[in-house]
């Protein structure tokens, strides 16, 4: 079961960076949570896949590039959880099918393809409806989890996750890569409970990625509105520092793929190269700038996707920037 699972451990870094900057850094290892159903995809999911049962529905059907980890995560808990499920694929489809999408077929997913300008329309009452008519009543989950039920499972990444009661005062700053920013939202609301000096730094890994500024506010106010009565009632602080993008989404550079193996050789942390690489990259670098003031605490949490490292030589990545 999706809801079921052990506690991932917290990893401490010694950084010789750190160390001169007079910082400590931890590692939430989400990574090592499920084989398959890893990183914040757990959390992403768990409400979603719920609310479908809940609702009595048979299949569930969501959207994504040919390289993504929701795709890849939402196969496997599909089918864990007893359901169908239906992914529709951005572009045309490629034979042979790359590592991603041949395990989301061995686990039972139907694949449909849309061209990208169809594609765009993925969160819009028309195309939902045609799919509708094509599949049935299906569940749908938008891309990469994003909709309150994924806020929900997010919000308990840090509290109910650790199961320690006092675990936040610890860390004065958390770090996480930011997609569509449901993962920041999350943690950001279940911290704000705690009524401590915190802050919450959000690194986006698409170009441009100040836009989610607005996809924060309004994915948390839209959250607030609905569990108004909770004990989760405001976001601590947050910022997003936007420019350890390396391209845009999807994109990837040498200096990346050899931070990523060098950090994984002397700390033992396997880094992917489209999220969690992006964020530890820039918080290595913004040691060294002298961005975090001295005593402070990190925590930067591991959002999983490692499985994305295998689909491509870093020439494809670069090119393409479809890993979503």
């Amino acid at each position: 079961m999706i809801t079921n699972f052990l506690p991932p451990p917290v990893q401490k870094i010694n950084s010789a960076i750190a160390l001169q900057a007079d910082v400590e850094i931890y590692v939430l290892r989400l990574d090592l949570i499920h084989p398959w159903i890893n990183g914040n995809k757990w959390f992403k999911l768990k409400y979603n896949l719920l609310t479908a049962k809940e609702q009595e529905f048979t299949n569930l059907l969501t959207f994504g590039g040919a390289y993504s980890n929701h795709i890849y995560a939402t196969a496997a808990a599909g089918n864990l959880f007893g359901l169908g499920t239906i992914g529709v694929i951005r572009g045309e489809e490629r034979l042979p099918l790359n590592p991603t999408l041949d395990f989301a077929v061995s686990q039972g997913m139907q694949l449909i393809y849309l061209d990208r300008q169809t594609y765009r329309q993925r969160e819009t009452v028309e195309l939902h409806q045609q799919l509708k008519q094509q599949f049935g009543e299906v569940f749908i989950i938008p891309e990469g989890g994003c909709n309150l039920d994924g806020v929900k499972g997010c919000t308990e990444i840090i509290t109910a996750v650790l199961g320690m009661k006092d675990f936040n005062s610890d860390f004065n700053t958390i770090c996480v890569a930011c997609g569509t920013a449901t993962t920041l939202v999350g943690m950001a609301l279940s911290l704000g409970q705690q009524q401590k000096n915190q802050k919450i730094i959000g690194f986006p890994v698409l170009k441009g990625g100040e836009f989610l500024s607005g996809q924060i506010k309004s994915l948390s106010e839209k959250y607030l509105v609905t569990n108004g009565n909770r004990s989760v009632s405001f976001l601590i602080p947050w910022e997003l520092v936007c420019n350890y993008h390396f391209g845009g989404y999807g994109k990837i550079k040498p200096e990346l793929i050899q931070f990523c193996h060098k950090f994984a050789d002397q700390h033992g942390v396997p880094l992917d190269y489209i999220y969690t690489g992006k964020m530890f990259y820039g918080v290595m670098d913004l040691l060294q700038k002298g961005f975090f003031p001295p005593g402070d605490r990190l925590l930067l949490v591991h959002t999983g996707g490692l499985q994305g490292n295998f689909n491509h030589k870093l020439s494809s990545l670069t090119n393409t920037g479809e890993t979503k």
